[in-house]
């Protein structure tokens, strides 16, 4: 099996060090509950980098972006309050 260095660094998949951010910000707001300002973020990602998040995403979790916001969003309502 190869390791996580080679294997990254043979896929011809890259996400940009900016479109990381936009996604980290979009996540961010998301969880602050700013929709617009996550659809922004979400939409200044490069397609290259849309790309390789997707490729990402299907390899280690099987699904895309949009499902895995969705599953967590129900996952957020289902989990009890603590305090």
């Amino acid at each position: 099996m190869k390791d996580m260095k080679e294997r990254n660094s043979s896929s011809p998949y890259r996400i940009s060090l900016m479109a990381s951010g936009e996604l980290r910000d979009a996540l961010t707001a998301l969880e602050e509950g700013k929709g617009p300002a996550a659809v922004a973020a979400l939409m200044a990602i490069d397609a290259a980098s849309w790309q390789a998040i997707e490729h990402r995403l299907a390899a280690v979790i099987g699904t895309d972006l949009r499902t895995l916001l969705l599953r967590a969003a129900e996952a957020d309502v289902e989990a009890p309050a603590i305090g």
